[in-house]
């Protein structure tokens, strides 16, 4: 049963240039689902709306049966139920860890207040660090207080908007898995926005593509990967290589065999060294050229080899 169903989102900006066109989406209670999309498709105004802190041109955003009101219908826009964590930490500077985490509990009884922060900050493991101020936390850090904040409030719905984006790779990678076991922890329904597949791949097993603003396709990636509904979502896990004499066909790298000999010829005018595998650019004899993987690492810029696939797993659209 959905919990946050976005319905039939519409918004244009001032110049008629569509941001969001006919979104709908519904997400269970407690489920993570990561929502990707290259830069400008409209994933961060689709946030915003949700959070009730956009106007939209039509449709509607429903918590469980309360309707999401706009900007232009409500006095103070927002919802303490839905929290919006952005891709800048937005700390007070001269605020400690523990006065960041409790800022929005100004209001709240100091023991409940204080309750609430002790627990987000064991929580977020940050015990040692309530003293600290943002300049003296690593990157890492500070993106949990920025969390930890928008949990004091005991959101429903936690929306990440690109929040790793500034981290590097090791930060990043230790930050999601310990953030996919807090919200699980806490049964909490989260939508992921980033463009970087491998973040979403770790953060979730649900995917949800979203190209120009519209939703191209949802599912596991497994199904995506093998079945995608375009070429956009195709190209999100790998390169494809055009298979020639079938229009609109390719071939995923990963799914080409590479032999000494038998099968098509081509010859090897680029090699480089991936974690896995040496990515290779092959070009054959009229002259166009493919991506393959050498998962041996036994050919060499100049060698001819031959290449042979299951045409079952070519991708046609």
């Amino acid at each position: 049963m959905s919990y946050l169903k976005i319905d039939s989102i519409q918004k244009v900006y001032q110049n008629d240039k569509p941001a969001i066109v006919d979104f709908s989406l519904e997400i269970p209670r407690g489920q993570i689902v990561s929502l990707v999309g290259e830069s400008g498709s409209g994933k961060s105004t689709l946030l915003r709306i949700i959070a009730g802190l956009e106007n939209k041109n039509s449709g509607e955003v429903f918590l469980g049966e309360e309707r999401i009101l706009t900007p232009k219908e409500k006095l103070v826009p927002g919802y303490d139920e839905i929290q919006l964590v952005f891709q800048e930490y937005h700390l007070y500077p001269n605020s400690t860890v523990e006065e960041n985490i409790g800022r929005p509990l100004i209001q709240y009884e100091k023991e409940y207040k204080k309750q609430r922060i002790n627990q987000l900050l064991n929580l977020l493991g940050l015990v040692e660090f309530r003293d600290k101020l943002p300049r003296q936390l690593s990157g890492g850090q500070q993106q949990k207080v920025a969390i930890g904040r928008a949990l004091s409030l005991e959101p429903q719905v936690i929306l990440l908007d690109e929040p790793f984006s500034s981290l590097d790779t090791i930060q990043r990678r230790e930050l999601i898995v310990e953030l996919k076991a807090i919200f699980r922890k806490l049964e909490v329904t989260v939508i992921f926005v980033t463009h970087d597949l491998d973040d979403a791949l770790q953060m979730t097993e649900t995917l949800v593509v979203m190209q120009k603003g519209k939703l191209i396709q949802k599912g596991s990636p497994e199904a995506i990967f093998e079945k995608p509904k375009n070429l956009y979502a195709a190209k999100l896990f790998s390169h494809l290589n055009p298979v020639s004499q079938k229009p609109k066909t390719y071939i995923r790298p990963s799914d080409v065999l590479l032999f000494k000999s038998a099968g098509t010829a081509a010859k090897v005018i680029d090699k480089q060294y991936l974690v896995h595998y040496n990515q290779l650019t092959v070009q054959f004899s009229n002259g166009s050229e493919w991506k393959v993987e050498d998962k041996k690492r036994v050919f060499a810029v100049g060698d001819r080899l031959y290449l042979q696939w299951d045409k079952a797993k070519e991708i046609s659209f």
